[in-house]
């Protein structure tokens, strides 16, 4: 597990298949940072508009916790779509699941940008935004595994890190992308227009998504180590046949939730950052919107050298001593954060930001590669789809819902610096499971 690498063999430089894998590693990426733009949109919206226009109330504070309520919703709906699209993807292939994650995240993410407020269709509104969302979860809930598998079951041998960390650099594309439309609609509209209609382009613009989802389903083939899993199952007696999503439950239930356990204070953290931070520093401390989104995007662009920087320290010195210098980064730094980010100096900000943002990606470098490698092929889009979705629910989704509580019961960011400890903890003791199984075998 920890340095395992890819089975597939080199190819030369010029050869179809090298040729191939490009494409393939490509459009991997690609799908992966426009799914992830669509989803992050919402994270920014939910800290700056949609609480007043979705769930008014005569308390900001609590229009922004039923605002990041729904955000956390699309969270719990993610292992839902984990679940599906890896039995599927187990059985059928990694590029099917791919596809329909992609074309139900640009659905639905036009759709919230055409969706009615409260004002004009009432309860409706927050009903139909919340329909949404769940959609929203469910496909990026299956799109992780799909994108993981394509890039790292095509990876050259001794790469598999470095092609998986291409899928996690849709990540902070996807930040910078989504930070960069709404500042954008910011600058060309006044602040009631933007309030009624410029927030909307960003949703809009999602709708492209389906064209990536028409290439990939046209151009992309499916992974050589899903071809020779399905071989190998085919010739196997149907009665001895099982399901993928009950071999992980029955037999591999504890390695699912090590791995989410390790992941939970990786993307907790994450979401702190870019949307709980947004609407504390906007709200809380005074801070201009465009400052702060403007710091959020050049820190997320930093991250497009660290991921990769950080997976292919993976390949050639194992992935669970990069995953745990990561994960021991966030512990320390957890508390210097806010006191830096208490200051209300952008400056400071910037700096707090930018540290915990290069542990999160000594972590997400390794950490697909990682994932594959903790399940066999026959079980993997299950298994690791359902660990990543488990740290996605008990760590991103809930986390600015429970910084904003912790901020207005303790009246102090340090109840924030607790939480990303205790969550620092619950990993590093995973990991340290993950690594003695790993010398055990």
């Amino acid at each position: 597990m920890d340095t395992a690498p890819s089975a597939q063999p080199l190819a030369t430089p010029s050869s179809p298949a090298d040729r191939n894998r490009r494409r393939v590693a490509t459009a991997a990426a690609l799908a992966s940072a426009v799914e992830w733009y669509d989803y992050f949109v919402f994270g920014i919206a939910a800290a700056l508009v949609l609480g007043g226009l979705y769930f008014p109330s005569g308390s900001p504070a609590a229009g922004v916790l039923a605002s990041f309520a729904t955000f956390a919703v699309g969270f719990l709906a993610r292992p839902i779509g984990g679940i599906i699209a890896g039995h599927l993807g187990d059985k059928h292939g990694r590029k099917p699941m791919l596809v329909l994650a992609l074309t139900l995240m640009g659905l639905a993410t036009t759709g919230i940008g055409l969706l009615p407020t409260y004002a004009t269709i009432g309860v409706a509104a927050p009903v139909l935004l919340v329909v949404l969302r769940v959609v929203q979860g469910i496909a990026v809930g299956a799109q992780w595994g799909g994108a993981m598998l394509l890039a790292t079951e095509y990876a050259p041998e001794g790469k598999r890190g470095v092609y998986g960390s291409l899928v996690q650099l849709g990540v902070p594309i996807g930040v910078v992308t989504a930070n960069s439309v709404f500042l954008l609609a910011g600058a060309f509209t006044s602040d009631s227009a933007f309030a009624v209609w410029g927030w909307r382009i960003p949703f809009v613009v999602g709708l492209f998504v389906l064209a990536l989802a028409r290439y990939i389903h046209t151009r992309v083939e499916e992974t050589p180590e899903f071809r020779a899993a399905e071989r190998a199952l085919a010739e196997q007696e149907k009665s001895e046949q099982t399901s993928p999503l009950r071999t992980i439950l029955r037999d591999h239930l504890g390695t699912v939730f090590l791995a989410g356990g390790s992941f939970a204070v990786n993307t907790a953290t994450f979401y702190i950052l870019i949307t709980g931070v947004l609407d504390y520093t906007t709200r809380d401390l005074g801070m201009e919107r465009s400052a702060v989104l403007t710091v959020s995007l050049c820190v997320s662009i930093t991250q497009l050298a660290l991921i990769p920087a950080a997976a292919a320290l993976s390949d050639r010195i194992g992935r669970i001593r990069i995953y745990a210098l990561g994960a021991t980064g966030i512990a320390v730094w957890a508390v210097p954060m806010f006191l830096l980010i208490d200051t209300g100096s952008l400056l400071w900000l910037a700096v707090a930001t930018f540290v915990a943002s290069a542990f999160l990606s000594i972590m997400y470098g390794p950490q697909a590669a990682l994932f594959a490698e903790l399940f066999t092929p026959e079980m993997r889009y299950t298994g690791a789809s359902l660990g990543y979705q488990i740290a996605a629910v008990f760590g991103g989704g809930l986390a600015p819902f429970v910084m904003v509580l912790l901020l207005e019961a303790t009246g102090t960011s340090m109840a924030v610096s607790g939480y990303i400890l205790v969550l620092s903890v619950i990993a590093l003791a995973s990991i340290k499971v993950l690594s003695n199984r790993a010398r055990s075998r």
